[in-house]
């Protein structure tokens, strides 16, 4: 009769998690997360969603472990860093991406939870792996786990590296011991992530107005709103502004400079807008994009051109009157304001206004 291992030491598992590039380890009671459960139905009736699916589509499952796992008894959660370095901006009219997004740092991540996951399976547990989707609130799974403290900006701090991290889970019926109490607050009375949001998104400490926030304005469809569209400045997808104002970010980021020029932190605007849907999806489909439609990346893209572009640059100028009299009245109407803000008269009819999805 072949025997099973004997579930693994924490010791192990933070082992194996290292071999994965995740950092820190931290394991937290399986139970319902009340307080994020009350906190994502508040702003979800306070309309601070702003639409946006994820953790707010089913606040009482994304809370509650049991839902996936039955029986289970322990979450470990799983930090691993994604800082980089912001390389130089390239001449011409380019689009930053955020940190996060340059590079698919949930791969290695979800590497490393399905190893320790597999790691427990062959000790007769049942382990199911969470990250980046809406079947648990890894921030709130963190902070229990003793990982760090919530920010003003509502990201979860680690201590002395900011909140350059992806998290995720793994919630299994193996019965782990919690090794580190939650982590006490360590932003004082600093306020600077607040003053520093381009939008005011951040609307009170930890309270975060999604439908303000550039990150999810970037990626929800339809209409960007005009007020939004000279904030969002050279983003295409992202925002790192919070998170690049909080002083232990900062300090992290300068004794670690990161991976600096060789990750692709700009994208020529010029370049995406006079691609085709197949090259897009290519290039950016590691992205959410809503609906996998490239439409939404041609919107953002525009904007940008709008905020970096020359009205006297005639290539700027032809891609303005590709879209401003194209079929799609989404795209028009941004090329329409793309044209305005460069002083760029298009040639065809009166700018539409309003243009809705199709």
């Amino acid at each position: 009769m072949r025997h099973r291992p004997p579930t693994p030491a924490l010791s192990e598992l933070r082992d194996l998690a290292l071999e994965h590039g995740i950092e820190h380890l931290g394991v937290a009671r399986a139970e319902v997360l009340g307080r994020a459960r009350q906190a994502l139905h508040e702003r979800r009736d306070a309309g601070l969603d702003g639409g946006m699916g994820f953790t707010y589509r089913n606040p009482d499952r994304s809370t509650d472990p049991f839902h996936s796992v039955p029986g289970a008894r322990s979450i470990l959660v799983g930090a691993l860093s994604y800082y980089s370095d912001d390389p130089a901006r390239p001449s011409g009219p380019h689009a930053r991406v955020a940190r996060y997004a340059r590079v698919d740092h949930y791969a290695p991540l979800r590497s490393g939870l399905r190893a320790i996951a597999a790691r427990l399976k062959a000790a007769g547990d049942r382990a199911t792996v969470f990250a980046d989707d809406n079947g648990l609130v890894d921030r709130e799974a963190a902070y229990q786990a003793g990982i760090g403290w919530y920010g003003k900006h509502a990201n979860l701090m680690v201590p002395g590296r900011g909140s350059w991290f992806v998290l995720g889970s793994v919630v299994t019926t193996a019965g782990f011991e919690p090794a580190d109490a939650p982590v006490r607050d360590g932003c004082g009375t600093c306020r600077r992530c607040l003053d520093a949001c381009p939008t005011g998104a951040i609307v009170a400490p930890g309270v975060v107005d999604a439908g303000r926030c550039l990150a999810w304005v970037l990626q929800k469809p339809g209409t960007i709103p005009v007020a939004m569209r000279e904030p969002i400045g050279d983003r295409i997808y992202g925002c790192d502004d919070c998170q690049e104002a909080c002083p232990p970010a900062v300090r992290f980021g300068a004794r670690h400079p990161g991976a600096g020029s060789t990750l692709p932190a700009w994208v020529d605007v010029l370049d995406l807008l006079e691609a085709d849907d197949t090259t897009l999806l290519d290039r950016h489909g590691g992205w959410y994009i809503a609906e996998r439609d490239p439409r939404w990346l041609r919107r953002n893209a525009l904007v940008v051109l709008g905020n970096t572009g020359s009205g006297t640059d005639a290539r700027t100028r032809a891609v303005l009157e590709h879209y401003r009299s194209g079929p799609d009245d989404v795209l028009a109407e941004h090329a329409a304001w793309a044209a305005d803000r460069l002083g760029v008269a298009v040639v065809g009819a009166a700018p539409r206004a309003g243009g809705t999805p199709r």
